[in-house]
């Protein structure tokens, strides 16, 4: 059931409740972070609570949010010029995702194969180099922190092969339940969907398995050198995605079961998918140039 007419929603307090929560988190996150990497300096900090107090409310705003979106959509005030605008601000927030992994994977190109080089004396920082670095060694990843520390690099053929091949599965999986919403067969687009959602929390299982066995054995830390920062800030901020990703397509597989979706009305849907892809992308990129190269 829709409109036609442009359904204009009334003033809400979410936009700007749902960014002083967003500031709360990556304030306190930041500050957590430093209190991680050096905890006798930062003794005491308040980061931590900060952090997970902001994470609680940017859940709490998600929730009420979704819930009223949900109600305008069963409500049919959706119309079809609506679920143009829905779609496209949905494509620019991916294009801002887009934007926010390049500047990541820029930091991690500029240092590999700029900065490392040049501090080895590549082109004309030779002089420089055999002044100030002698015994630095350019070469990629860096597993020799400045304290004389060495760690280890993480490799691809383990978790994190497994992970790519759990990401490309659940792509599959969550093409063939889309197949089955367009065709209307809600039993497979159930089974399908819960799949994806399950694929999705294994993935994030073997995440954590990955970074306790990266900080207990490996060395592998935040403060680890640049290596350890660039690691952890890549896989990381995608694991934060994949979870995001995976609560959308877990309330999307209850709107499922209580059957909010058909051929026509599935933009939430559809958004989910969207998302999923591209996280699942993204993590293409990092498992080339992050663990394998």
């Amino acid at each position: 059931m829709a409109t036609d007419k442009y359904y204009v929603p009334e003033s809400s307090p979410w936009p700007l409740a749902a960014s002083v929560g967003l500031f709360m988190t990556a304030f306190g996150g930041a500050h957590f972070i430093q209190q991680a990497t050096d905890p006798d300096k930062f003794q005491g900090s308040w980061g931590m609570p900060l952090f997970f107090i902001g994470l609680a409310t940017l859940l709490f705003i998600i929730a009420v949010w979704w819930r009223d979106t949900i109600k305008e959509s069963v409500g049919g005030l959706h119309s079809k010029q609506l679920g143009i605008s829905y779609r496209q601000g949905m494509l620019w927030f991916i294009f801002s995702e887009v934007m926010f992994f390049g500047a990541f994977f820029g930091a991690l190109f500029y240092t590999r194969w700029m900065i490392v080089p040049w501090l080895g004396g590549a082109g004309s920082n030779a002089m420089t180099h055999e002044l100030l670095w002698p015994n630095f060694q350019a070469m990629w990843p860096l597993i020799k922190t400045p304290d004389g520390t060495t760690t280890q690099a993480m490799g691809a053929w383990g978790l994190p092969a497994i992970n790519t091949a759990i990401l490309l599965t659940s792509s599959i999986t969550l093409t063939i339940a889309h197949h089955a919403l367009l065709e209307g067969k809600r039993g497979k687009l159930i089974g399908f969907q819960a799949a994806t959602v399950l694929l999705g929390v294994i993935f994030l299982t073997l995440q954590v398995e990955e970074y306790i066995h990266a900080y207990t054995e490996m060395g592998l830390t935040l403060d680890a050198g640049i290596y350890g920062s660039l690691f952890f800030l890549l896989t990381g901020f995608h694991g934060a995605h994949v979870t995001i990703g995976t609560i959308f397509l877990f309330v999307t597989l209850l709107r499922v079961i209580k059957g909010h979706f058909d051929s026509e009305n599935n933009f939430a849907w559809e958004a989910g998918a969207w998302y999923w892809h591209f996280v699942d992308v993204v993590w293409l990129f990092l498992f080339v140039v992050v663990y394998w190269l």
